[in-house]
């Protein structure tokens, strides 16, 4: 089955590149992609595969041993499918801020993609398949704990809902990497990997950006159009487009709408479930809307809204939980300010894209209120005017999560379960039946008073509502996740790794296919991270 995978081109057939060359890495402008050969392996096996990710590329959701051996050379790049011209692609970004100029896929090769029986269209990407000609001075590979992270979190998003790249496999190398894990001037040899990403398109704000700081305004308007016909095909039927007309600016100023609402989106799920990104350059931030580049990641364990897993930005907390709607929004603005060479009349395209920015913070503020609400059980529309009851209730709760330590996957989950009582119960008796998302042992008599006090005026307004509280309760079920794939069982299944059991990664596999149910799978999982964990490399932050 996979040696009869069909690769196309879309995105690069009408984009100028390069053939391949030895040349190591460079800058190379007037070109979208180059042609990257693969380094081969010493030694691939599969470690892990996704039967849903297998699905979208009409594979098996299980693999006999030939084609376990087969994925191997495939997916690590050892054997190249007849079809396939493997690249990489040039892009640029801000990184913290600051213009880095040009970047790229610096361990990144495309494959190409596959179009499916359904006729959707897959980009598959080898992500440690050796240096590229973005690699600068790094090789371009990837080591085991990374590849891994990456794998388990695509997919544990895919579950919970969230829009994200997915990931296929991930293949052990044989070969040793050198890292410095912790940038400390002791770097180590670790297990080399290789994790086949796919998403219907890797584009990134930053590849719009490097050709409008480099002035290369035809290859941008052939970029936006492809963008366009290719990955937005409603857009351009809408307006009778193809590849072959003048770009109409009322076209791409409904394109970059659709980008930043996809984004607010985005920033809405990210906040309902507690996850933080952690790296939010421009050139992390997808076309598609889609949660792309998993590096230091991390779930909040005690509710913080500047919390960031992060350790390169612990000194400013620019990428922290509670400022990524806002980061995303300025990334949008550098993406606008990108784009602005694309139209003829500059001072009224600048002004609509700054009409679109603003139409994202009321897009994100809207949604944000909505989503909120739901956490609690209660169903609105964006359209909808909130009850100020309701938004006090929740403004309140904003501070109460922040006054001690307060596990916030643990709380909506307790909150819910307390509820399903015939009668109400007291606010004391409420507060008990939360109590084991604190992570105090004992909780300061103030804090408590605070907590009892808005248990006892959220149950009022509970019982006071027109909905059936098994309907809210099962709202409530459906979006505050009983399981999130939090650091620290991530570091476990690397750990077991180490000795050849596989066992924690594999049950881990399981829970995270299920997150919103309890059930024999997600149980073990149900509770506060532990404190061996709260400082330990890896399961509570990472660097870059």
């Amino acid at each position: 089955m996979i040696s009869k995978l069909v690769f196309q081109h879309r995105l690069i057939r009408n984009l100028p590149g390069e053939i391949l060359s030895p040349t190591p890495s460079r800058q190379t402008p007037g070109i979208f992609y180059a042609e990257t050969s693969p380094t081969p392996v010493s030694h691939p096996e599969l470690l892990i595969w996704s039967p849903e990710t297998a699905a979208l590329l009409d594979l098996p959701p299980t693999l006999t041993r030939e084609d376990q051996q087969v994925a191997a050379r495939v997916f690590s790049g050892n054997e190249i499918l007849p079809g396939s011209r493997p690249y990489s692609t040039r892009y640029g970004g801000h990184q913290f801020g600051v213009w880095a100029g040009q970047l790229g896929d610096g361990r990144a090769i495309h494959l190409g993609e596959v179009q499916n029986s359904r006729g959707e269209f897959w980009d598959v990407q080898l992500k440690g398949a050796g240096p590229t000609p973005y690699s600068r001075t790094a090789d371009g590979r990837a080591v085991l704990r990374s590849s891994l992270r990456e794998f388990l979190c695509s997919e544990a998003m895919h579950h919970l809902g969230i829009p994200t790249t997915r990931a296929l496999c991930c293949v052990t190398t044989g070969d040793p990497v050198v890292r410095d894990m912790f940038y400390d001037g002791n770097p180590q040899e670790e297990p080399g990997a290789i994790t086949t990403r796919v998403a219907p398109s890797f584009l990134r704000l930053g590849h719009f950006e490097i050709l409008a700081a480099n002035d290369e305004i035809p290859l941008l308007n052939q970029l936006v159009s492809t963008s366009i016909v290719e990955l937005f095909p409603e857009l351009a039927k809408a307006y009778k487009y193809d590849a072959t007309q003048p770009l109409p600016a009322e076209l791409v100023l409904q394109w970059f709408q659709e980008i930043c609402q996809r984004t607010s989106q985005l920033m809405v799920e990210w906040q309902r479930v507690g996850f933080v990104h952690g790296v939010m350059n421009t050139d992390n931030l997808s076309l598609l809307g889609l949660t792309i580049d998993y590096g230091p990641y991390g779930w909040l364990d005690g509710y913080d809204p500047e919390w960031t897993p992060n350790t390169t930005d612990f000194e400013r907390r620019r990428y922290r939980f509670g400022h990524q709607p806002s980061i995303a929004q300025w990334n949008l603005s550098r993406f606008a300010g990108a784009l602005i060479p694309v139209f003829s009349d500059t001072k009224e395209a600048i002004s609509k894209l700054e009409a679109a920015l603003s139409d994202y913070r009321a897009h994100f503020a809207g949604h944000y209120l909505v989503m909120r609400a739901r956490k609690l059980g209660f169903h609105f529309r964006p359209e909808d005017p909130l009850p100020l009851e309701l938004q006090g209730l929740m403004n309140q709760l904003d501070e109460l999560l922040i006054l001690i330590e307060t596990d916030m996957t643990l709380f909506y989950r307790l909150l819910s379960k307390a509820l399903d009582t015939e009668k109400p119960l007291s606010p004391e008796k409420l507060f008990q039946e939360i109590r084991e998302c604190f992570y105090l042992n004992t909780i300061p008599e103030n804090v408590s008073t605070r907590w009892t006090s808005w248990l006892k005026d959220f149950q009022l307004f509970w019982l006071s509502n027109v909905q059936a509280p098994a309907s809210r309760r099962k709202l409530m079920d459906s979006v505050n996740p009983f399981f999130v794939l939090r650091n620290y069982l991530v570091q476990e299944s690397l750990d077991a790794l180490e000795t050849n059991n596989r066992a924690p990664l594999d049950a881990l596999m399981l829970a995270l296919k299920t997150p919103y149910e309890e059930n024999s799978f997600t149980q073990a999982y149900f509770q506060r991270r532990p404190d061996w964990a709260r400082e330990r490399p890896g399961c509570s932050a990472l660097s870059c």
